[in-house]
């Protein structure tokens, strides 16, 4: 709301630079942004695209498999009988045996599809197409907007009666489509993985701009083939085309007719959709919020408590002379301060009175312990001296 302008610039559909006229800015326009309704609406409708599908009923039990039992030191599971081939004594039918069934595989009756309530869908629609009118919003989807003249862009009923593709390559490139178009062919890629072998999901292709209209005069069939480029009548408004992938802010482009024709399918906030029964359009939970603004505003510290100061607090006390460190920050005096020089001097001393006491008392062998320790010692037993004369008598 605070973004939006009062009305909209209406362009020459032959000729961009040409200002044809302006219309009001329709009220849609300028609803809220609920990015969480769009996400939620949008994961659950596109399910109801999906068709359901299930696995064969006996994929995986086609075998006269049947358990060893037990006693053969071999696990319990099914075996597929015969001999000579590497099938033979294969494990069958488990989920962890090669060729066997698939475990919680998918049944036709699971629950694929969703039913989303018409007001959810509706403020789904609306707040796309609030986002789309917002430049920041627009960018942070990836399109290239620089070059064109005004977001949104909305054009004469001209282009309606466009029959040729070329035309509508010029047309886009005249009101600054150029490099949006460019990102979208250069977003052509192939799918990563099994995918690229599986229906039409070879590709993977950015999304471009979205041509709305209100009559089909040959517009459809001008612009289907080009790429990242879509087209949608007003009255048919949906919200996987208007939010790809859950996220708003697609680059919209509207026929004059078109735009007008959201004024008269939604209304205002007072008068409600005329062509909608029983809705009104969303409000805005905040007309501004900018929340620091609101609150540093003088409305409201006006009438605010003044601001309470904090609780003096004092430091715990610690007693000087028990603390050497609290003692040195009274009185920086209470150690002498000593010089590297009388430290070297110090250091030196020590070593050579150490020298001096390793000198006079650690005799090598000599010292007291070694000493103690030798009586402990085994000693080897003497040879005992046999008498000269013993062989001579014999």
């Amino acid at each position: 709301m605070a973004t939006a302008r009062p009305v909209v610039t209406i362009y020459q559909h032959d000729d961009p630079t040409k200002k044809a006229s302006t219309t009001p800015m329709p009220h849609v326009l300028m609803g809220p942004l609920r990015p969480d309704i769009v996400r939620f609406v949008f994961s659950n409708v596109i399910k109801n695209r999906r068709h359901p599908n299930a696995v064969k009923p006996k994929a995986g039990y086609e075998y006269a498999a049947a358990s060893w039992g037990t006693g053969r030191a071999v696990s319990r599971i099914p075996r597929v009988p015969g001999g000579g081939t590497h099938r033979a004594g294969q494990g069958a039918f488990g989920n962890m045996c090669r060729g066997g069934g698939m475990a919680h595989c998918l049944k036709t009756w699971r629950r694929w599809h969703r039913k989303v309530n018409r007001t959810q869908r509706r403020h789904a629609v609306a707040s796309a197409l609030a986002a789309s009118s917002l430049v920041p919003l627009v960018m942070a989807r990836g399109h290239r907007i620089g070059e064109f003249p005004e977001i949104p862009m909305v054009v004469t009923d001209g282009i309606q009666s466009c029959t040729k593709t070329k035309q509508a390559a010029e047309f886009l490139n005249s009101i600054g489509c150029e490099a949006e178009m460019k990102r979208v062919r250069e977003g052509k890629k192939i799918r990563a993985g099994k995918g690229k072998a599986r229906n039409q999901r070879r590709h993977k292709k950015a999304v471009g701009p979205l041509v709305i209209y209100n009559e089909d005069n040959g517009i459809e069939r001008a612009f289907r083939n080009l790429l990242g480029v879509e087209t949608m009548r007003a009255t048919r408004l949906n919200i996987l085309r208007l939010a790809p992938g859950g996220q708003f802010g697609r680059l919209l482009i509207w026929t004059e007719s078109a735009f007008k024709k959201l004024q008269e399918i939604y209304g205002t906030w007072r008068s409600g959709a005329p062509m909608k029964k029983g809705y009104t359009l969303p409000h805005a939970a905040m007309e501004n919020a900018d929340i620091a603004r609101i609150i540093n505003s003088n409305e409201v510290q006006s009438v605010l408590r003044p601001k309470l100061e904090a609780p003096k607090r004092f430091p715990r006390k610690i007693n000087p002379l028990k603390n050497k460190e609290v003692m040195r920050k009274l009185n920086p005096y209470v150690r002498p301060v000593v010089s590297p020089e009388e430290v070297a001097k110090k250091k030196a001393e020590r070593k050579a009175g150490k020298k001096e006491h390793n000198k006079k008392y650690k005799k090598g062998p000599d010292t007291f312990y070694k000493t103690m320790m030798r009586a402990f010692e085994t000693k080897k037993p003497e040879a005992k001296d046999e008498p000269a004369g013993e062989e001579e008598d014999e």
